[in-house]
């Protein structure tokens, strides 16, 4: 084992931590806010962390590699991006409803 390969972990690890610690402070400010506003919407909520969800994993990703993590991440977003319909769709109906 080489040097190399030791370093380069290294930084994934904690390219992962700062994700980790990035969407926490993101999530906090969101919460803060919402508080603040006295206005708790749990759909802006979610619309909002999965932004921030989303930016970070663009941030981290590697471009010519996909890491095992990152495949299992595009789960999780996909659900994201699913259930992101649905709140548009309900909301596209409330619409039309009026």
């Amino acid at each position: 084992m080489n040097g190399n390969s030791v370093s380069s972990a290294g930084i994934l690890m904690r390219k992962e931590q700062i994700a980790i610690i990035a969407l926490a402070v993101w999530l906090t400010v969101i919460s803060v806010f919402m508080l603040l506003a006295r206005s708790v919407n749990l759909e802006i909520f979610f619309v909002l962390a999965l932004i921030g969800f989303l930016i970070i994993l663009e941030l981290i990703a590697p471009k010519y590699v996909q890491p095992i993590y990152l495949r299992y991440i595009k789960y999780v977003l996909a659900a994201g991006i699913v259930i992101f319909g649905v709140i548009v769709a309900q909301k596209v109906m409330e619409i039309l409803a009026k």
